[in-house]
């Protein structure tokens, strides 16, 4: 399994604590300091069962001030700018064989690891 982390996130850090204590079998992506690929936004998003605009933090500065007002509606556009400015995408994201959440509250964690078999 797989947790986009943040570490300066609190909710990420419970997050990958919780998974912590059900497996060592995780790889933590510091998605902060590497790169997205398009296709692994792809990816993320049918496992979660998303458009990118359910991916988008509409709180950070940089979207509210470069793009809130834009009224972006072309999937692809979203895309790139996720790419280009990770810190908008919500987290942290749980990546299993089957399935995604992101888990910002212990609901998504546990159905998580329900639907994981963890």
């Amino acid at each position: 399994m797989k947790i986009y982390h943040n570490p300066r996130c609190s909710k990420s850090r419970n997050t990958l604590s919780a998974l912590q204590q059900k497996s060592n079998n995780i790889e933590v992506i510091f998605y902060l300091k590497t790169s997205f690929k398009k296709n692994e936004i792809l990816d993320i998003l049918k496992k979660l069962n998303k458009n990118p605009f359910e991916l988008i933090r509409k709180q950070e500065k940089i979207w509210k001030e470069k793009y809130q007002k834009r009224n972006i509606t072309d999937q692809n556009e979203i895309i790139r700018i996720l790419i280009k400015h990770p810190i908008l995408i919500e987290r942290p994201i749980l990546i299993g064989e089957k399935f995604g959440v992101i888990g910002r509250d212990i609901e998504s964690i546990e159905q998580f690891f329900h639907q994981e078999g963890i």
